[in-house]
């Protein structure tokens, strides 16, 4: 029935939107050069080929390549001679980062019965890659060493609002171990958060309800985790600042002074490490205490408790701290008018096991999107901005490789990145766009360029089609109503984040997916065996990433004008704006029923004191909250946003003289600097951008307006008041920007 509605919302929607896309010049372009890029773009496309993308997999996969491994070495050498051969200036840039290997890993229960974990993935026959040796084992990269012993107490996601939960159970972490199932943040959180509620240790399983039989045949009869599988991963506090935990801010380059591991921020207070459902059923098996809440209950066979105890556990984890070699592959192609704007574009390479979905099928697109640029080049054709590729090395324990060429070229990308597109895991299924909004339309206009390979439709089509199925109330009528869709905010989670939260790039992040399934992520089971089965036979949706990415890439490197738009912008920072109201109205609600509920829970409790009860504190009414300055600045903004898009109307792109297009540009890419502030968000000032960072305890989940949005959630309203006129001067800085972009395109009409 669902295929059967999408297919009807298919029909209803993709004949008038691909042919206005096909009438109305490109974004940035005039008529005649949009004519030159659409042939431009056919020839890209009909160069591509999927049997390289197949090849190429098979061969970066066939070895373990985490960042320092020799495998991984040899794959960037790959990388570069390949680059090499289709005309690309090219290098490898090394960095020295540090990365912790497990020595012991011990996770046994010690009452009230006795059982040893085994932390290991068995080999499968049907899986030729799972015996090969120099896997990394499961672990979590940057636990801290520990040798622990504790009652139990199941947390269920681990996220804040969890131990809210357990306090008014009347349940405290303090000198336990908490065993936490992977889902609703990213995993670091879990430990950061047990660890500030005083918990010595922390358990991370993953529940087959989330990611096993419950979705489906697990692995390899089907595609899902299977009972002994385990998701390896970093548990850095990358919401303080990701990269090479020892040097923060600057470049982990050879000479490079670096802290000693006891000042590193990022590394965890408490022991922690990932294991199986297999590994997990014993011990959550043999817990007791009050049931769990319906919503934390998963898929094992047993009644899940909440404990502490009966069950007692002991965690013993050391590591060898290593110094391991990071090398990032560096491709470069002139521009021939304007090389000092640079259009980047970047994967990793590097992989926890094998890697094969995780990311090695949006290596080998990017591979092949380079390598139909490179064909491009031998009919004659060159760019007018440079074009950069770029495959990172140690995403995996912390973007480490993007991270640090940031951080050691900052004040050479402040002056030459015009913008950043990124991809990383790829699979069949939708387009999925996150990214500055001053590039919505840009990639709405790119979407509705590029054909599905399986539906007879555009990309830009089934995206919406798939909103208006699946979205919320508000997301439903906007697909059917707005011109483009909206695109994601960027949290964290891939090479995006320093270009855009530490520099202020404007960055795009896009990958399809959603229809491949499988639970094979950071297993040893990521392998080529397991994509080609199950994630995209055929590699039809890479062909797709190379076509996608390939039409961002080109036209941000010829347009006349940088293809940035600002009144989608504005309407989302309006948007976010409304949101803050609305959460400070929600807060004082939530505050009056949380605390009359925990009064009435006291005066229950009191009655019957054989009952144990913490009695939680009450939260502290809110204080009234200006607003004023955020609106204002949001104001001006959208006036600001509607004269350029009107003076661009006014006056043709042809006409603008080629240093008025320069100088528009510089414009146009400081727009994004602008949103950032030196002294960057509180407590974590290498995230600088005022409109999107991280979640302080979301991990990669976006908070928009970061600094007001997180201090008035942490009901902190004095930093929250304190930084609202920062937002607010972030938000004016980019006005002035547009003021005088208007000036320059129409200088007659643009007067303020």
């Amino acid at each position: 029935m669902l295929r059967a509605f999408i297919s009807v919302c298919l029909v209803s929607l993709s004949l008038p939107l691909v042919a206005s896309a096909q009438v109305k010049p490109l974004l940035g372009f005039d008529a005649a050069g949009s004519e030159r890029q659409r042939k431009l773009e056919a020839q890209f496309d009909g160069v591509l080929k999927s049997e390289n993308l197949r090849t190429w997999m098979k061969r970066l996969s066939a070895k373990p390549h985490h960042v320092g491994s020799p495998y991984g070495k040899e794959n960037a050498e790959f990388l570069a001679e390949q680059f090499r051969t289709w005309g690309f200036e090219t290098e490898i840039e090394r960095f020295d980062a540090l990365l912790p290997v497990p020595k012991t890993r011990l996770l046994e229960l010690v009452a009230p019965m006795k059982f040893k974990a085994a932390l290991t993935e068995p080999v499968l026959k049907e899986d030729k890659t799972s015996g090969l040796t120099g896997q990394l084992p499961i672990y979590n990269a940057y636990s801290t060493d520990g040798d622990v012993t504790g009652e139990l107490v199941y947390v269920n996601y681990g996220v804040p609002k969890d131990y809210e939960t357990l306090a008014e159970n009347g349940i405290d972490v303090k000198g336990k171990i908490v065993i936490a199932r992977y889902g609703g943040s990213w995993r670091g959180i879990k430990p950061k958060v047990a660890a500030e509620r005083g918990a010595i240790g922390c358990i991370i399983y993953s529940d087959p309800k989330d990611d096993g039989y419950y979705q489906g045949d697990v692995y390899p009869k089907g595609a899902w985790r299977g009972a002994q599988g385990a998701q390896r991963g970093s548990v850095a506090d990358m919401p303080v600042y990701p990269g090479d935990p020892l040097t923060p801010g600057i470049g982990a380059t050879k000479t490079a002074k670096r802290l000693d591991r006891k000042d590193a921020q990022t590394i965890t207070k408490i022991p922690v490490l990932p294991i199986s459902y297999a590994d997990a059923l014993p011990l959550l098996k043999a817990m007791g205490g009050p049931l769990a809440p319906s919503d934390w209950r998963g898929a094992l066979p047993i009644s899940y408790h909440l404990g502490a105890g009966p069950a007692k556990v002991r965690l013993k984890l050391t590591f060898d701290w290593q110094t391991v070699p990071v090398y990032n592959v560096i491709a470069k192609l002139k521009g021939s008018e304007r090389p000092d704007e640079w259009v980047i574009r970047g994967n990793h390479h590097d992989a926890w096991v094998f890697g094969a979905a995780d990311p090695l099928s949006g290596t080998v697109a990017l591979m092949e999107e380079a390598r139909a640029v490179g064909e491009l080049t031998k009919s004659g054709w060159k760019p007018k901005r440079t074009i950069v590729y770029a495959h990172w090395d140690g995403e995996e324990p912390g973007l480490i490789g993007s991270t640090e060429y940031v951080e050691t070229h900052a004040e050479l990308l402040r002056k030459r990145a015009a913008l950043y597109i990124n991809s990383d895991s790829n699979g069949r299924g939708f387009l999925n766009i996150g990214g500055s909004h001053t590039l919505e339309r840009f990639a709405n206009e790119v979407a509705r360029a590029v054909q599905d390979p399986v539906q007879n439709v555009s990309a830009h089509d089934r995206m919406r089609a798939v909103q208006i199925v699946r979205g919320t109330a508000e997301e439903r009528t906007e697909a059917r109503e707005r011109a483009d869709l909206r695109i994601g905010a960027l949290g964290s989670g891939s090479d995006f984040t320093p270009f855009l939260q530490h520099l202020g790039v404007a960055s795009l992040n896009i990958g399809y997916g959603g229809e491949g399934s499988g639970g094979s992520y950071h297993s040893a089971y990521d392998s080529f065996d397991h994509f080609e089965r199950f994630i995209d036979p055929g590699f039809q949706y890479g062909i797709a990433l190379a076509k996608t990415a390939g039409r961002l890439t080109l036209r941000a490197a010829d347009a006349a004008v940088l293809p940035f738009e600002f009144t989608n912008f504005a309407d989302t920072i309006s948007k976010y704006s409304k949101e803050i109201g609305k959460l400070e109205t929600d807060l004082r609600e939530a505050t009056r029923e949380k605390n009359r509920r925990l009064e009435e829970k006291s005066l229950a409790y009191a009655a019957d004191p054989t009952k144990p009860y913490i009695a939680p504190k009450p939260d502290t009414p809110i204080p009234p909250m200006d607003l004023t300055p955020l609106v204002k600045a949001v104001a001006r903004l959208e006036v600001s946003a509607r004269s350029y898009e009107q003076a661009l109307k006014t006056r043709p792109i042809q006409s603008l003289t080629a240093a008025d297009q320069i100088a528009l540009d510089a414009l146009l890419i400081d727009t994004e600097r602008a949103m950032t502030s030196a002294q960057g968000l509180p407590r974590r000032p290498w995230y600088r951008h005022q409109i999107y960072a991280p979640g302080f305890y979301t991990g990669y989940g976006v908070k928009t307006l970061p600094a007001v949005r997180e201090a008035m959630e942490e009901r902190n309203w004095t930093e929250a008041t304190a930084q609202m006129p920062v937002l607010a001067a972030s938000i004016e800085r980019v006005s002035v920007l547009l003021d005088r972009a208007a000036r320059i395109v129409a200088p007659q009409s643009a007067s303020r």
